[in-house]
């Protein structure tokens, strides 16, 4: 066994596991010893310590680690306990239980997966852990009662074969509902015939099913959906508004509909794809020019699109300034389509006065060193005597400013994280002179709160979990709350982001498992849902810009056609190229769209091979969007010079006439 797996698996149990609040030693030195890459299959080891599920053999999962955990820690596991698991799947849990209970009791119900588990676990020399193929809702009587069952596998009703298999003073953890999420319930035998339960947190698992599966799949129960039924997607075709190529003037028109909103956000299922940026473009260009938006704020970070905003307003540039959006992946906002795009709002903007004039900004937090340079600058001019004191505040973060993922790293080990209270301190300051003062001193505050939040934010994101995540997307939002509150209460804003962050999280894994929130679910939040639309952006096939590591090489690979159990699927089948979708009507289509169904998600990064489980997540789509635009068959986005790399190339743009 490799140090770099055992590394690997002594990060996960205190990022994942420990840092989410279980401290039963016995458990946390459990997970340190269980191989978990030993528990799927070989293309799939390098996501063995990811904080997510990951597939295995007869469409089922091996659970996300955390899960696991909680579950042992909400039955009382503990040393001398006998233990029944249902639903063993890979044997992953059932090792784990052999850790620490006395004998371990596990069934599946398909016969290949738990020969392969048994196998497993036989190879480890884990002799007190049995695995049987059985029908997990009969439990084992033959071995009953037990200390501790945890089922692996959700059921809206509770089996009372397993109930009464329990000890008294036993524990039975199950996941409680239906197929959209689920409750883990914990049941305690509190007498001959009595029980007590409660609910400890949502979960979203495959249905717990009757019978046996034999080898050869005669009675196959798959947890993947057929083909959907062509009359659904026979009525999205008839439900849709087909659009016309983008380039046709009237493409934008359809989208007039969401003009009375204060916030529009528009989405894309890919970092890389053409047809969102220019689609995004186009509706943009229209809401700016005839419905009153006057700022466009994007998935980018506040000093680089502060120098496209400096173009757009016509400022000059000033002498030996940084070119934008250098940091990977460039093709994000250097990309063919934003200079005519940029050009386009100049020209708006040179036929508008100072106070109706659109604005281009950055919502995220990744470029902590250009915030700090922008912060000093504009002390240089305003207030020397400030700017000293800035640079003795930021002073502690200098170090890292050029990796700051490092500095992160630091803060955990060494005490760094005393730079908070400098940063914070110097972010109150600024957007205090902000309150009563021009546009350069607001700019300057929001440098300021950037570097605040991305302090915190590379900090946290080494202990895993949602925090980072949360932190990343309340930051956005905050910083979109600024922009509407300076330009007063007639502003209105259009967003451009990935689908996960303006597509609702509460209607989607990140939220209902998760527990992570993001800019759509948060702006309905505080603005309303009547003031907020969310559009999503999706395509069947095609290519797309992506590396296939972070900080990699931009590739131009090919996108696989969506999966038959995905919305993608639907929309596909409807054999409308192009349309938009108003998730916003209570009709049929509508209706019948609220099974959970699966979504792809493609960022910067992209893998094929692996696309199931890295690139597909279910969600409830009518309440993640407000409207959904298609199209069928798309193409890679371009960086503006082809063989442009993450480090960036030196030109004159956004400022060459």
């Amino acid at each position: 066994m490799s140090k770099a797996r055992s590394d690997d698996r002594h990060r996960m149990v205190e990022r994942q596991i420990a840092a989410r609040g279980i401290d039963d030693e016995e458990i946390l030195a459990a997970f340190r010893e269980v191989p978990r890459e030993a528990f799927v299959d070989e293309g799939m080891a390098e996501f063995a310590y990811e904080d997510t599920a990951l597939p295995i053999a007869a469409g089922q999962t091996i659970s996300q680690p955390y899960i696991v955990a909680c579950m042992i820690d909400a039955a009382g596991v503990g040393s001398g306990d006998r233990v029944l698991e249902v639903g063993a799947g890979s044997g992953y849990a059932a090792a784990v239980l052999s850790r620490i209970g006395s004998k371990v009791y596990a069934i599946e119900r398909h016969d290949v997966l738990a020969r392969e588990a048994a196998d497993r676990i036989a190879k480890l020399g884990y002799d007190n852990c049995r695995l049987v193929t059985g029908d997990g809702t009969n439990g084992l009587a033959d071995f009953a009662p037990y200390d501790a069952i945890l089922v692996a596998a959700r059921r809206e009703d509770i089996p009372d074969a397993l109930k009464r298999q329990l000890k008294v003073g036993g524990r039975l953890v199950i996941p409680v509902g239906a197929d959209d999420v689920q409750q883990l319930r914990v049941i305690e035998r509190t007498g001959e015939a009595s029980w007590e339960a409660h609910d400890i947190m949502p979960v979203r698992f495959v249905p717990l099913l009757n019978g046996i599966e034999p080898e050869d799949g005669s009675r196959a129960a798959s947890n993947h959906r057929g083909r959907h039924p062509n009359s659904l997607a026979e009525a999205i075709a008839a439900a849709c508004q087909s659009l016309p190529e983008i380039d046709d003037p009237e493409f934008a028109v359809a989208f007039d509909r969401f003009a009375d909103r204060r916030v529009v956000m528009l989405g894309e299922c890919s970092h890389g794809t053409h047809e969102f940026y220019a689609a995004r473009a186009a509706i943009t260009r229209r809401l700016v020019e005839r419905h009153g938006y006057t700022i466009v704020a994007v998935e980018g970070d506040w000093p680089d699109a502060a120098i496209y905003n400096q173009h757009i307003q016509g400022t000059p540039a000033k002498d030996g300034g940084t070119a934008p959006f250098q940091r990977f992946p460039t093709w994000m906002w250097r990309n063919t389509v934003m200079p005519r795009f940029l050009a386009t709002l100049r020209g708006i903007n040179a036929e508008r006065d100072a106070d109706s004039r659109v604005g281009f900004y950055g919502l995220d937090i990744y470029n902590m060193s250009g915030s700090i340079e922008a912060v000093l600058a504009y002390l240089d001019e305003t207030d020397p005597e400030a700017a000293q004191m800035a640079r003795a505040r930021y002073g502690c973060l200098s170090p890292w400013q050029s990796d700051p993922a490092t500095y992160g790293r630091a803060a955990l080990r060494k005490g760094y994280a005393e730079c908070e209270d400098a940063v914070v301190e110097q972010c109150r300051e600024l957007l205090d002179r902000a309150l009563d003062s021009d546009g350069e001193s607001f700019s300057a505050a929001m440098n300021a709160r950037l570097v605040a939040s991305a302090e915190r934010y590379y900090r946290v994101m080494y202990y895993g979990g949602a925090e980072s995540w949360n932190l990343r997307d309340s930051h956005m939002t905050d910083t979109l709350e600024h922009l509407l509150e300076q330009g007063g209460a007639g502003s209105k804003a259009i967003v451009w982001a990935h689908n996960s962050h303006i597509g609702d999280a509460r209607a989607t894994d990140m939220g209902a498992v998760r527990g992570e929130h993001n800019i759509g679910q948060l702006a309905r939040e505080r603005w309303g849902e009547e003031n907020v639309a969310l559009v999503g952006f999706g395509t069947h096939t095609g290519t797309v810009s992506a590396a296939t590591d972070w900080d990699g090489e931009r590739e131009i690979k090919r996108v696989n056609p969506s999966r038959h159990d995905s919305y993608e699927r639907l929309c596909h089948d409807s054999r409308v190229d192009r349309f938009l979708l108003d998730l916003r009507k209570d009709g049929m289509v509508t209706r019948r769209l609220l099974e959970p169904c699966l979504e792809r998600f493609i960022g910067v990064i992209y893998r094929p091979e692996t696309e199931r489980w890295s690139h597909y997540s279910e969600v409830v789509l009518p309440r993640q969007f407000d409207a959904y635009v298609w199209f069928d068959e798309t193409s890679a986005l371009q960086p503006l010079d082809p063989h442009e790399t993450h480090s960036g190339v030196p030109d004159t743009f956004p400022y060459g006439e």
